[in-house]
């Protein structure tokens, strides 16, 4: 199992969120480069990016500042870099390949413009990764703020015929919470898309790692961390070693 430790972005800062809310953001650090650094010296061989500032739509000096960041996180010796947050447009994918990043996320694009979706997904294949986020079963976009009236079934289902391989699965009422993970609620996005699945939101102890990780590979490709990571409860490379504990139990 892949262990993908997180960084979220707002104007070139590494910050973290309560249920995605931006009026409830904390801000630890305002050298995102040091930070990706200090995983991949403690094994880190992903990380997770969020451009938050573009999924809100914030002005231009946020976003060029996060931008910036997301260059210089691509070039920390020896991590594949996940990102995404507010990826809408061809150009933008364009970018962020050419940074260097090794999968990129399109979260809103993909219930508002099935269509751009499309396209994108044959053009870019595997270097792609759809990004759900639900609360109650219900999909929500645009930073999480927007209701489209839609199942997580239902989206996944369109996403996996649309011939996307790779998917990273939100729980936001978790998120950033520290609450527990469901894994169940994995298991059930996972049997949708037909393929193992990033959990993302509640990881907050290092049973939550090894529970993930003895659901196996087909259903949980890796897991996110943040909030766990920052707050101390423990370090990346217990988290690590959780992982591969958890996964020599995996049926």
């Amino acid at each position: 199992m892949i262990v993908f430790p997180a960084i979220d972005l707002i104007g070139g800062k590494v910050v973290r969120l309560e249920r995605g809310e931006r009026s409830r953001c904390t801000v630890y650090s305002d050298d995102p480069a040091a930070v990706a650094r200090g995983f991949a010296e403690q094994g880190a061989t992903w990380l997770h990016v969020v451009d938050l500032s573009a999924a809100f739509e914030e002005d231009e000096e946020a976003r060029a500042a996060n931008t910036a960041a997301i260059r210089a996180i691509c070039q920390v010796d020896g991590l594949s870099v996940d990102v995404g947050g507010g990826v809408r447009s061809l150009a933008r994918i364009d970018e962020l390949a050419s940074f260097g990043c090794r999968r990129i996320a399109l979260g809103t694009v993909l219930v508002t413009e099935p269509g751009f979706a499309e396209v994108a997904a044959r053009g870019f294949g595997n270097l792609l990764v759809a990004d759900v986020a639900a609360r109650d079963g219900q999909v929500k976009i645009n930073g999480w703020r927007d209701g489209v009236a839609r199942s997580v079934e239902d989206v996944v289902g369109e996403l996996t015929e649309l011939g996307f391989k790779h998917l990273v699965f939100t729980d936001i009422a978790r998120d950033g919470m520290q609450t527990g993970i469901d894994v169940d609620a994995y298991r059930r996005v996972a049997e949708v898309a037909g393929f193992p699945v990033v959990a993302s939101g509640g990881v907050s102890t290092l049973d939550d790692v090894r529970a993930l990780a003895q659901a196996g590979g087909s259903v949980i490709e890796g897991c996110i961390i943040g909030c766990a990571l920052y707050e101390g409860n423990f370090t990346l490379a217990e988290a690590l070693a959780a992982a591969a504990e958890g996964g020599e139990g995996a049926c």
